[in-house]
């Protein structure tokens, strides 16, 4: 599918998994508002919902699959959606390749587009098994790369935490709630989570919350107040408050300053 230049200079978000192999060429793509620097022999990936935007269009070839939760639920496979490159737990977006990940990647990647060009019968199956073998080994890649390959049960607990967030973040503001659902106390939950992620429950739902309102702010229309009640809160002063004791600054001078960098 081909696109107009001017559209990857525009703030957008894609509602499906993206995933990217570079081969060659370099630009500098934006993710969530933070900056990359695309690089040859490199796989990229975002998940649905994040904010995209590319700042030139410079020349590069690859590979890239675009593909939505409806498909890696066809075949009824949980196990697909709590790969670590679907979830993402560390809000990564980038992989380095030795040599021989880029052989088998494209390997992978190969078969892949023949398949989909393909009128074989069991199209679908071939696929689907091509596709889970790729995003298994982009999951082993990314456990190495991002986080520790084995993990204790307090940091399964964490994970759980942090998917609840995910889930709830605009409904349950305080770590209780979370708390509740997982069927611990609030300072058991609390101190697991400082001591896993360096930070304190808290932080991890108010840095939720406030990635959500930047990606509104940088890419909707809607107004302060709409947002402010889109992510739960009642009162629209009280979310101006909290969006500047985290940030430092107000969320309309956080809008009026990220889209003057792109005009």
């Amino acid at each position: 599918m081909s696109r107009e230049q001017s559209d990857f200079l525009i703030p957008h978000r894609k509602d499906y998994y993206f995933l990217v192999f570079v081969k060659q060429g370099s630009s500098r793509h934006w993710i969530d508002m933070k900056p990359y620097i695309i690089k040859p022999d490199t796989f990229y990936f975002t998940i649905p919902h994040q904010i995209h935007l590319k700042e030139e269009v410079r020349p590069f070839t690859g590979t890239s699959i675009g593909f939505t939760n409806e498909f890696l639920n066809m075949t009824g496979n949980t196990s697909l959606m709590q790969l670590p490159i679907i979830q993402n737990p560390h809000n990564g977006h980038e992989l380095n390749l030795k040599p021989e990940d880029v052989s088998f990647i494209e390997d992978m990647l190969d078969k892949i587009y023949v398949e989909f060009n393909s009128r074989n019968g069991w199209q679908q199956n071939m696929l689907m098994s091509y596709m889970q073998v790729l995003l298994t080994y982009l999951s082993r890649l990314y456990t190495a790369q991002f986080s520790d390959a084995a993990q204790s049960q307090d940091r399964q607990l964490l994970k759980r935490y942090l998917t609840r967030i995910e889930e709830m973040y605009t409904e349950l503001h305080e770590v209780n709630n979370y708390a509740d659902i997982l069927n611990i106390s609030a300072g058991h939950l609390s101190e697991v989570v400082k001591e896993q992620s360096g930070k304190p429950a808290i932080a991890h739902i108010h840095e939720r919350l406030i990635l959500e309102a930047k990606r509104l702010l940088f890419h909707s229309e809607r107004s302060i107040k709409e947002i402010a009640f889109e992510l739960g809160f009642e009162d629209a002063s009280y979310f101006n408050r909290f969006f500047k004791r985290i940030t430092q600054t107000t969320p309309a001078v956080y809008r009026s300053a990220t889209r003057e960098m792109y005009h």
